[in-house]
């Protein structure tokens, strides 16, 4: 991950740059944090706010990140915008 956005709870949230995977532009997000055995994730893509891969969260804990990842997508969409432009310029 590349870009780091914000701690919650000791949750941290980074995203990857925008991808473009089949002409559709996508971002990778991961949530960490420390758990007892090593660390806790929440892995998927944004524009669908859904998650693929996951370890040590519940489910409830997963429905919480998905709605934060949906109240603040377009700040992360932004971010990522941004180094796209300072990388390609």
């Amino acid at each position: 991950m590349k870009n780091y956005y914000s701690t919650l709870d000791g949750i941290v949230l980074t995203f990857s740059n925008i991808e473009e995977i089949n002409e559709f532009d996508s971002i990778t997000v991961r949530f960490e944090r420390a758990g007892e055995n090593g660390f806790d994730f929440a892995e998927g893509k944004l524009p669908n706010n859904m998650f693929y891969k996951s370890y040590g969260f519940s489910e409830d804990e997963l429905l919480e990140l998905e709605n934060y990842l949906s109240r603040n997508s377009f700040l992360i969409w932004e971010i990522a915008r941004e180094q796209e432009i300072m990388i390609n310029a």
